[in-house]
């Protein structure tokens, strides 16, 4: 079958390279000059399936007003006329039900453990290296409030038989030796040790030329700009080049999927998050983090990447706008100063933005679309990177006419209704 893929950041490639190994023509378009250098380019370096959570939990709008007078906020609110912005809202608010967050964030760690273990079997099957480390994550807790607060987690990695620890502040210490030279007050944290770390930007490049070598054609520096259809299906998609034509089509263009499926009469509920990270070289390795530690008061991901440090996070609703706002490097250097001082070259660190693709829910848009030969796979929020090689696998499964190894029956866009 001929597979046009559209996006070729790190769902697009994955899509592309699982479609491929299932014996499919595949076709790759992105209108930038290789993979992964938008969204999936510098973002945290988690692969976290014990930590996949959705951000619309119980307690988040009374969060949210706390988080929107912190000096360093893990949530950014811009005042302006939006109309997808309030919708997405919105709807956020509604899932922040305790019933919701538990169907929601169980749906996320089955799609995420999956996604591990087909990441697990890819490394296995080529050895492709990018810098990754799977000696698990660290949510550490500065407040007994949070400490206590992780317990509706918990619950939850029970019922997916995720393993897990709940740590003391010495237990904090010895699975992060770096958090010694730390005079942050801190009480203890969950530790996830089948989590794993990695270069999203290293993986996704190195596995498009895997993929280009084993017959995938990608077509760089090509815009799509329309979608067209003829009756329940798609007949072709028009690029700044030429039409194309395919037997079936994947959508994988992550915050910018909307707006190609609107003349489609698809309102997919998929909204820009703007996430910012910097990278700095290690300068003394004692301090260095081992692995990814959440400092989960601000919301920032703290990341061993080889001989790097990445830390990424923060939450800012403001459309597609990519400015670099030096007030949120300020909170970013202040999270791994105060965690890990003297640890990384952060004076010279790389500043970094992108926009991850939101649901209201926290759960991706995987599966079918109305038309027989689209398929979706976007709104995989801050866990593209997790879930990439899971979703991957799904769609390729359902292209296939197979049943795919997990239920997916809810990741589909039929869930939020026509």
């Amino acid at each position: 079958m001929r597979v046009l893929v559209l996006g070729a950041g790190v769902i697009g490639t994955t899509t592309a390279w699982y479609l491929n190994q299932a014996g499919h023509e595949v076709t790759v378009v992105d209108r930038l000059s290789g993979a992964a250098l938008e969204t999936s380019y510098a973002n945290a370096g988690q692969i976290s399936p014990g930590y996949s959570a959705p951000w619309a939990a119980p307690n988040i709008p009374t969060k949210a007003v706390k988080w929107l007078m912190m000096r360093h906020a893990p949530l950014i609110l811009h005042t302006r006329f939006d109309p997808a912005m309030i919708r997405w809202t919105l709807q956020m608010l509604r899932n922040c039900t305790p019933a919701r967050y538990a169907v929601n964030k169980g749906r996320m760690v089955r799609l995420a453990e999956y996604a591990r273990d087909e990441l697990d079997l890819l490394r296995k099957q080529t050895g492709i290296q990018y810098d990754g480390r799977q000696q698990g994550t660290l949510q550490l807790f500065r407040t007994e409030k949070q400490l206590k607060d992780a317990h509706k987690d918990v619950s939850v990695l029970q019922s997916e038989g995720v393993p897990y620890e709940l740590l003391d502040a010495d237990g904090c210490r010895r699975a992060e030796p770096g958090l010694a030279f730390s005079d942050v007050p801190y009480v203890g944290a969950l530790r996830l040790p089948g989590d794993e770390t990695g270069d999203c930007r290293i993986f996704t490049q190195t596995l498009a030329k895997m993929a280009e070598a084993a017959g995938v054609k990608f077509r760089w520096n090509e815009t799509v700009k329309s979608i067209n259809r003829e009756g329940d299906k798609i007949d072709s998609v028009v690029t700044d080049k030429e039409a194309l034509k395919a037997d079936a089509y994947v959508l994988a263009l992550g915050s910018w999927s909307p707006q190609m499926v609107k003349d489609l009469d698809l309102k997919l509920p998929v909204y820009p998050v703007k996430g910012y990270s910097i990278t700095a070289n290690i300068v003394d390795d004692a301090r260095a983090p081992v692995s990814t530690v959440m400092d989960e008061s601000y919301k920032i991901a703290i990341t061993r990447l080889g001989t790097r440090i990445r830390a990424g996070g923060m939450a800012e609703l403001n459309g597609f706008n990519k400015e670099l706002v030096a007030r949120r490097r300020a909170t970013l250097n202040y999270s791994v100063g105060s965690l890990f001082p003297g640890a990384g070259d952060l004076e010279n660190a790389e500043f970094w933005c992108g926009l991850r693709p939101n649901t209201p829910d926290g759960t991706p848009i995987v599966g079918a679309s109305r038309y027989s030969n689209l398929w979706l796979n976007t709104g995989h929020g801050t866990l593209g990177w997790t879930m990439s090689c899971g979703s991957a696998a799904v769609v390729t499964d359902l292209i296939s006419g197979k049943t795919p190894a997990i239920e997916t029956g809810d990741l589909n866009l039929s869930r939020y209704g026509r």
